[in-house]
């Protein structure tokens, strides 16, 4: 330990004494009580001042560690809104994509389902949102090249077909099929006991 008098300031870094020993004489420095209590009593003072410092700045501390707690859960708050809104955004285009492929499909497409269900709606939709009708049609097209069964029957009057077994033949021999005569058929086999 190095030499000092009682009235001068115990320094925290040891240094080396002014006049050192030399170890090849084996004298060992004699014991100072009054200098040793005196480093103690610097020594606790130094702890309990660093204690109370500690107790000072712990609930600072533990209010800085809540409120980057809170912005951590703020921001992670707001990545889950904008995920949600994203999907949203996604799936109103999707459903406006695919009105726009039945709407123009409804013209030559027997379902136009059908034919929101063959394409890639994906890829009539830019960055910006737009719907690329243009795209709509030309690949409805060509999807109607490829599958001609899912076209439209062609549109007109339609005609019943004739059915020679309605109706009246021609003859003249009628069958009874007036209310009247059905019921007065009805009540005479009745009364006859089904004969």
């Amino acid at each position: 330990m190095p030499e000092e008098t009682p009235d001068e300031p115990v320094e925290t870094t040891p240094q080396a004494p002014e006049n050192p020993a030399p170890e090849a004489e084996g004298e060992e420095e004699p014991f100072d009580r009054k200098r040793a209590e005196a480093a103690l009593r610097k020594k606790n003072s130094e702890a309990e001042n660093l204690r109370k410092r500690l107790k000072e700045l712990e609930p600072l501390a533990k209010r800085a560690q809540e409120l980057e707690d809170a912005q951590k859960s703020e921001a992670e708050r707001l990545a889950e809104q904008l995920t949600a809104q994203q999907e949203k955004a996604a799936k109103a285009i999707r459903s406006a994509v695919t009105s726009k492929v039945e709407a123009l499909a409804a013209r030559d497409f027997a379902d136009p389902e059908d034919a929101a269900g063959a394409l890639d709606l994906q890829e009539y939709v830019d960055e910006d949102g737009v719907i690329d009708a243009d795209a709509i049609k030309r690949d409805l097209a060509e999807l109607l090249k490829r599958k001609p069964h899912w076209a439209k029957a062609a549109e007109g009057p339609r005609r019943p077909a004739p059915d020679r077994t309605q109706g009246s033949s021609g003859n003249g021999n009628r069958t009874p099929n007036s209310p009247a005569d059905e019921f007065a058929g009805f009540m005479k086999r009745a009364l006859n006991g089904g004969r």
